[in-house]
């Protein structure tokens, strides 16, 4: 989505690694998922679509598919920690991403969830089981607590050192953020 694009260029011209971790924002969404209007009202979600629909459009992207609930993430995140053993994360969370925000799939489908881990290379019958096991959940767990002790509130949100940016942004505030902690342009 637009934020790939972002880190995408960010790599490719500034000398930085980065480790996505997946982070539980709601972890008292129950299993089923949550309307977003029971928790942020219907006005709101209407301006919050509008807003992802333009940002969105700025990278290109137009085939977004904004959602009215919002899907307990807990399995899908535990299947990401499987794939980060793997060494398959970049590409079971694009596509567990693309499966949620443009194909409008379900991430607390069994059938769905094993169909992403199919594409990303994962065996589909170790990443369902990959979904309940309390190794990998331990995982979300402990990333939710450190998350909680930086004061992170929000998603996607960009940490360097102590330092962070939070939200989905245009690739000059994340350009400015990684140069202000230090990061230098690679050499062309």
């Amino acid at each position: 989505m637009a934020e790939r694009s972002s880190l995408v260029r960010l790599q490719d011209e500034y000398d930085i690694e980065i480790d996505w971790r997946g982070y539980e924002l709601h972890p008292d969404t129950p299993p089923g998922g949550m309307l977003l209007a029971d928790r942020f009202g219907k006005e709101r979600i209407k301006a919050m679509h509008a807003h992802l629909l333009r940002f969105a459009a700025g990278f290109g992207i137009t085939d977004m598919r904004p959602r009215e609930r919002s899907p307990n993430s807990r399995r899908a995140l535990a299947i990401a920690e499987l794939a980060r053993d793997e060494g398959k994360l970049e590409r079971f969370r694009d596509l567990a991403m693309d499966a949620h925000w443009r194909k409008g799939l379900d991430l607390e489908s069994d059938a769905d969830l094993r169909a992403i881990a199919a594409e990303a290379g994962l065996d589909p019958d170790r990443a369902i089981a990959a979904s309940t096991d309390e190794r990998y959940l331990g995982r979300i767990d402990a990333r939710r607590e450190e998350a909680e002790s930086r004061g992170i509130t929000g998603i996607p949100t960009f940490v360097i050192g102590d330092q962070g940016v939070v939200g989905c942004q245009p690739y000059e505030v994340l350009a400015q953020f990684v140069e202000a902690c230090g990061a230098r342009r690679k050499r062309a």
